[in-house]
């Protein structure tokens, strides 16, 4: 049964309309004030935000949003987005947010915390809008003119935005659209995406998340417990806050909701992340990046045993941030080789860059390995009954938000055979 503070919506994936849940919850009871908003963005201390920002704020690096569409007039926006980047084919309705779920999402990612509005984790990053239909929330005309999903990531791929923020899911599979995901991942695009908020019992991960060659996230509230709305499997990456936030829940955007709740603003938080590190270090490669966040991320469990709940543990960007001989490692070996292929084989040669290029540009990223086909098992990925402590490893922080994601880690996955596609993680 899904939470009150929670609503289903449904995405528009390429032909079909399949049901599904945006990651985003909030309560009903609007009324943050300017003055509070960012007191509720609970992370940003335990994060330590404002010692990162003296490292990196995500400038120069372009965030594509795929959602409902970015609002760039509110003040915590202005100057942030661009609209003149979306190409017109897949423009229409971009900065015309329905719901106020793609506003929120960018401003956790780039808002610059202006006039006490929520304070984004990666201000000086950019945000390019992409506006999907969602949940029927658009009229039948508006619908058949909004780009489906497959679309917007096709644009955002040929776009040199390096990171595409995904804040929605689907049961579906689809070969279309891993098709265009694998197209973006060649072109050397982070692809972050939530894993859905259907609960742990839910049996599968949600699409896109499930995908080849896309980060996992899932959630946890400020005492660092996996939320149980998130889902759960083999397919969860990485874990970062997702309750208990600040956002837009209605289309006038005169002030904020309390108590969000949801996947889609970890997946956020996690785009911003890598944002800060790939300003950093503009000449790595998404799979440079991508192994970064997992090499850092708090976990008291082996690396080589994400768990389904958690996957490698909670996203530590500064500890990439203060670590100048940190090795990214190579950069055309993708860290999530055993998910992308068939039973952990790597099926094609990575590909290097033609050129490299100390700006961000997405252009000259390298491209992350490719897969041919669907892995051989599709049957759903059963989490196992792991009994291991699951604290994160704080010993470099200095809050308990990354001290413990506690017992509520451990799940037990039920459900019977499901179409994922990748290739299952062995736990």
């Amino acid at each position: 049964m899904k939470s009150a503070t929670r609503r289903g919506l449904r995405v528009r994936v390429g032909s079909a309309v399949a049901s599904a849940l945006v990651v985003v919850g909030m309560s009903f009871a609007p009324g943050a004030t300017a003055a509070d908003v960012q007191s509720e963005q609970w992370y940003l201390g335990p994060m330590q935000a404002e010692k990162m920002w003296k490292t990196s704020t995500g400038e120069g690096i372009k965030v594509a949003i795929v959602d409902t569409g970015v609002n760039p007039d509110t003040p915590s926006l202005k100057g942030q987005v661009l609209a003149d980047e979306v190409p017109k084919q897949v423009a229409y309705g971009s900065t015309d947010d329905y719901d106020g779920h793609g506003t929120t999402m960018a401003e956790l990612i780039a808002g610059t915390g202006a006039d006490g509005g929520v304070q984004g984790l990666a201000p000086g990053a950019e945000i390019v809008p992409y506006r999907i239909a969602l949940d029927d929330l658009l009229d039948d005309e508006e619908e058949k003119r909004a780009p489906t999903a497959m679309e917007a990531v096709k644009a955002a791929a040929d776009s040199d935005a390096r990171i595409i923020s995904m804040s929605f899911d689907s049961p579906a599979y689809e070969p279309e659209f891993e098709a265009v995901l694998k197209y973006a991942a060649s072109k050397g695009k982070l692809l972050i995406a939530s894993v859905g908020n259907e609960g742990r019992d839910a049996g599968y991960i949600g699409y896109p998340a499930a995908y080849p060659y896309v980060i996992g996230v899932s959630s946890i509230d400020d005492k660092s417990r996996i939320s149980e709305f998130a889902q759960s499997g083999h397919y969860v990456d990485l874990v970062a806050p997702g309750e208990n936030l600040p956002g837009y829940c209605e289309r006038n955007f005169a002030e904020y909701c309390h108590n969000q709740v949801g996947t889609s603003s970890a997946t956020a938080i996690t785009s911003a992340a890598a944002a800060l590190i790939w300003s950093a270090h503009p000449d790595w490669t998404a799979n440079q990046v991508t192994r970064s966040l997992i090499d850092t991320a708090g976990r008291k469990w082996p690396k080589d045993k994400p768990t389904s709940t958690a996957g490698y543990g909670t996203i530590r960007p500064r500890s990439v941030l203060a670590d100048p001989d940190y090795d990214p490692g190579e950069p055309y070996s993708d860290p999530l080789r055993k998910e992308n292929t068939q039973e952990g084989e790597k099926l094609v040669t990575e590909i290097p860059p033609a050129s490299a290029s100390a700006k961000p540009s997405a252009g000259t990223t390298a491209t992350s390995q490719g897969a041919e086909g669907a892995p051989k098992d599709k049957q759903a990925a059963a989490g196992s009954a792991d009994a291991k402590d699951v604290a994160a490893d704080a010993s470099s922080d200095s809050s308990t938000l990354w001290i413990a994601l506690g017992a509520a880690a451990v799940v037990v996955i039920g459900g019977g055979a499901f179409a994922l596609l990748r290739a299952r993680r062995a736990n």
